[in-house]
């Protein structure tokens, strides 16, 4: 008697399959198994148990992996730490917007980045052999920063990034919860929510958040590893719009204190490292240059000159001119 084929939901997709495992499932639709993280009727399946899980009729299951949203030189010994982890770049990247993986990389190579954020999406089941974002960044070589980029409350950001550490097995994650798709600002009731409940459940979250020195101290005490105050809006590049509010933040952290967001050239990099923050992450600035790698090495010079600058300490500003030259011996 011929076995029954079963009806499956698939990312969205209503398929049918042979019966067998969830492992068996991904190998028929030419993925790997150690490449993705599996969903099933709401609840993460281990990936270590992929194979011993059997499928039944009306299973409903997400597949996700990591998509676009090197060996770096120290740079001159003046490094950062977050969650017990040391970088010596103080520039993060996303990796979106790009006009391909290998674009994307040699961007990342240019700027000398040490982490890159990546978006948590599902896998193309129409065609698994489409390239994927780890076949070009080695997350062996770059820490990825998972991110819950298009999450609009906690319920959905959590979610996320329980299936990024069935995937990649990071704790390490930045988390943003916007409030509206217009300007993106984030929500920061159900930020502070979604921290809470992350930190509890052993992520080390990064948090995108207001430009407020408020709300940065209450993400600290909800488990932020990291705050992530806005320049300006993401992708505007208007540059650092707040740099009061910054400097606050910067003033009463404990935690390292990072711009998120706004930067649109390299001198804006600069600015917001001569505030004291601890690095800076863009991506629009980059991905959408004319020349996207030149620009990535213009924004990895930008991070570090900003970096000596604010250790060195600048000049008192006056109100009248004070000439550089003596006055005493004129001719």
């Amino acid at each position: 008697m011929a076995t029954l084929a079963l009806s499956l939901t698939v990312n969205g997709e209503i398929r049918r399959s042979d019966p067998g495992t969830i492992a068996d499932l991904i190998r028929s639709l030419e993925l790997d198994p150690a490449k993705v993280a599996v969903e099933r009727n709401g609840d993460i399946v281990p990936r270590s148990t992929l194979a011993d899980v059997p499928l039944a009729d009306g299973d409903v299951l997400e597949i996700v992996h990591f998509v676009g949203g090197g060996n770096t030189m120290p740079t001159m010994g003046d490094s950062w730490e977050v969650a017990g982890r040391t970088f010596n770049s103080r520039l993060i990247v996303g990796t979106g917007k790009y006009k391909d993986f290998a674009e994307n990389a040699a961007a990342v190579a240019a700027s000398g980045a040490e982490i890159v954020t990546v978006a948590v999406r599902r896998v193309n089941v129409s065609d698994p052999k489409a390239p994927m974002l780890t076949d070009f960044i080695d997350p062996k070589k770059i820490t990825y920063l998972p991110n819950t980029a298009g999450c609009f409350t906690a319920e959905e950001a959590i979610r996320t990034l329980r299936l990024a550490r069935e995937a990649g097995g990071w704790d390490l994650v930045k988390l943003e919860v916007l409030g509206e798709a217009r300007t993106l600002y984030p929500d920061m009731r159900e930020t502070l929510r979604a921290t809470e409940t992350l930190a509890n459940e052993g992520f080390k979250p990064m948090v995108y958040c207001v430009d407020d020195p408020i709300a940065a101290k209450q993400l600290e005490s909800a488990g932020a590893v990291a705050v992530m105050p806005l320049g300006a809006p993401i992708g505007s590049g208007l540059g650092i719009q707040n740099r009061v509010t910054i400097r606050l933040i910067v003033e009463g952290a404990s935690v390292p204190v990072l711009v998120d967001a706004g930067v649109g050239t390299a001198s804006d990099a600069a600015v917001a490292m001569e505030l004291g923050v601890d690095g800076v992450l863009m991506n629009t600035a980059i991905a959408e240059a004319k020349e996207p790698v030149r620009m990535a090495r213009a924004m990895k010079l930008a991070v570090e000159a900003g970096r000596e600058a604010y250790l060195a300490g600048r000049m008192a500003t006056r109100k009248y001119a004070d000439p550089s030259s003596p006055l005493a011996g004129l001719i």
